[in-house]
């Protein structure tokens, strides 16, 4: 097959829950083990770091990487979804794996004959695996799907297991309350192996994670209730973290939501270092600084283009837009927004938190499972929110840009896959 086959047979021959949703999605690890075995358990050849919880997965990921990449380790890292080549789901020390890489992989699989019917998660994570496997990286990053407890990614044994935090999202999956939320997040927190959670926040939460910790006697840190920095302070287009154990640290991340996702991370170092891990604050502080050159992160706050200073970020759902709702709402009426959103999310509560005073244009993106940029535009009007109707993505964005003008502001986002179609 060529790579453009590959890709094709990847999309089309497995159910992709980006793509189609809940339909495409399956709890359980039978069909990722008798892979996994299939492929010789490669996921064992190297210690791996288990990152779940419902935002800032992604930055944590990434910057953990970079952190671990400055100390000279090989890195894997593996993320989802993607933005605009599948080959950004998994990296070796931030390059893409090859087309070559992905056409052999798939080629082996079909040849095995293998009597399971894997979704297009569960066969990418095996890739993944495999593949790091091969390029004998010295530890991976590892980021879950969707959950944790039947996520495909927690047939892994980690050397540490991360939760960012817990706000309702796939709560048709999950569970409709915090606490239900964080009992399937923390299923990735194995016998004996240390855990730590960035944010305890929600009915029930904290008491949650201290009833699995000591089920499976795993140690336990609560990264919320440590102080990790003295400050954290705008600085230009940059965080500053003032007073940390690495000293005074520049964060190439600046959306509000990363100060918790500073903490967690400075909490997770510090818990790989009294697990016999070297990593010296240089690399702590390089990492922090360099994670989009090191990693190839994109998504997060990042600028698109200036007059109009353009942004978008993928945050999609009600605890990313605790942080994103506010920060908007900063720059007022010179603020055009261009928003879309997948049809299986319940966007009202989301749509109270965006800024009145800005212009929208509602869009959908093209992928199945988009809500239609008509649906979207009644739902924000009775959320008090008025715009116009441009379905196309590109369409939108220019036409956000003319709406704008030079000293305007245009934010795209509410769905990741707007913000793929946008960049």
């Amino acid at each position: 097959m060529t790579y453009k086959e590959t890709i094709e047979y990847l999309y089309n021959a497995t159910p992709q829950f980006e793509r189609i949703g809940a339909a495409a999605y399956k709890p359980g690890l039978d069909t990722a083990r008798a892979l996994d075995n299939a492929f010789g358990n490669p996921h064992r050849q190297y210690p791996t770091i288990h990152v779940a919880g419902t935002n800032g997965k992604g930055s944590t990921c990434h910057t953990l990487a970079a952190i671990l990449q400055s100390q000279g380790y090989r890195t894997g890292l593996y993320t989802s979804p993607h933005l605009r080549d599948f080959r950004e789901r998994m990296r070796v020390d931030g390059e893409m794996i090859s087309e070559q890489e992905v056409i052999e992989f798939v080629e082996r699989y079909r040849s095995m004959g293998l009597d399971v019917t894997p979704s297009f998660f569960e066969l990418t994570t095996i890739m993944a695996f495999d593949y790091f496997a091969r390029r004998g990286v010295d530890v991976a990053v590892i980021e879950t799907g969707l959950g944790g407890r039947l996520d495909t990614t927690n047939i892994i044994t980690p050397a540490l297991s991360i939760i960012t935090n817990i706000s309702l999202d796939h709560t048709a999956q999950l569970g409709d309350t915090p606490a239900q939320i964080a009992g399937e997040k923390a299923g990735i927190i194995k016998r004996g192996i240390p855990a730590v959670i960035g944010n305890s926040e929600g009915d029930g939460v904290r008491e949650v994670f201290v009833r699995k910790a000591i089920e499976e006697d795993a140690p336990l840190t609560f990264a919320d209730g440590i102080r990790w920095f003295d400050s954290a302070t705008h600085c230009g287009e940059q965080m500053l973290y003032s007073g940390t154990y690495a000293g005074n640290i520049i964060g190439e991340l600046s959306g509000e939501c990363q100060t918790e996702n500073a903490a967690t991370i400075l909490c997770a170092v510090d818990v790989l270092r009294r697990g016999c891990m070297t990593i010296d604050n240089s690399a702590v502080r390089h990492g922090f600084a360099q994670v989009r050159e090191l990693t190839g992160l994109a998504g997060r706050w990042m600028k698109l283009g200036e007059h109009p200073l353009t942004i978008c970020d993928t945050g999609h759902n009600e605890g990313g837009w605790r942080y994103l709702g506010p920060k908007l709402g900063e720059f007022g009426d010179r603020l055009v927004m261009v928003i879309g959103f997948v049809n299986d999310k319940d966007v009202s509560h989301i749509l109270e938190m965006m800024p009145k005073q800005a212009r929208y244009i509602f869009t959908q993106a093209s992928i199945p499972r988009s809500m239609s940029a008509d649906e979207l535009a009644s739902a924000a009007a009775a959320a008090g929110l008025k715009g116009v109707v441009i379905s196309d993505v590109a369409r939108a964005v220019e036409e956000g840009r003319r709406m704008a003008g030079d000293d305007g502001v245009v934010f795209i986002g509410g769905s990741t896959y707007v913000v793929a179609e946008a960049i």
